[in-house]
């Protein structure tokens, strides 16, 4: 009922920034929260950081925040990451996802709608 495709990842040297946008087709994008979350290599899934529905409210994990900052446009049916003073701990695939509410815990099990991910590569 809805597609997420990320775009914006790539290479970048530490301490500098990229952009992440989520395109979002299908069911009605105004009407979910959205999430980011990101998968380093043999590791687990970790949560990002999401926003509701009408973009009035964010949170983010203590190891992006006051570096990422989340958004979304809803006529344009996007969401972004804009990520800055970029980690080569911040090195990952990362990944959009859609969920009915807007919530702060972090194992992404309320969101029923994921992307495909786009790699993000930090190099020191």
């Amino acid at each position: 009922q809805v597609q997420l495709v990320e775009s914006g990842g790539g290479l970048v040297q530490a301490g500098g920034s990229l952009r992440l946008s989520c395109a979002a087709s299908g069911r009605t994008f105004s009407s979910y929260a959205m999430g980011w979350f990101r998968q380093a290599p043999g590791k687990d899934r970790e949560f990002v950081a999401t926003i509701s529905w009408s973009g009035g409210s964010t949170h983010y994990a203590d190891s992006v925040k006051g570096r990422f900052t989340i958004s979304r446009d809803n006529a344009k049916n996007t969401v972004y990451l804009q990520m800055n003073s970029l980690k080569p701990e911040d090195t990952a695939v990362y990944y959009c996802a859609a969920g009915p509410r807007f919530v702060r815990e972090h194992s992404g099990r309320g969101y029923s709608y994921w992307g495909q991910g786009t790699q993000v590569t930090v190099s020191s």
